[in-house]
């Protein structure tokens, strides 16, 4: 996946613009999501990329950056 697409998916659910949301921001401190937040925000990306993220490492995901490597890992298997 492109960082661009995860910046657009994780922007449109939290309705902010696509430039706001960097690999270092945090979803809670920074970009103001809550946990609920976040798990819409990982459907969205399950859905969009026919991928699973597995539970146990849901927790890890703290910034964009962790999203990203979960996903990239996902993809990879």
């Amino acid at each position: 996946m492109e960082f661009e697409k995860l910046q657009e998916i994780i922007a449109m659910q939290l309705s902010m613009e696509p430039a706001s949301v960097t690999e270092e921001k945090s979803f809670k401190g920074d970009l103001d999501a809550d946990s609920l937040d976040l798990m819409e925000i990982i459907m969205a990306l399950e859905d969009e990329l026919g991928i699973e993220i597995p539970d146990d490492e849901l927790d890890a995901i703290v910034t964009v950056g962790d999203a990203y490597r979960a996903i990239s890992k996902a993809e990879g298997e």
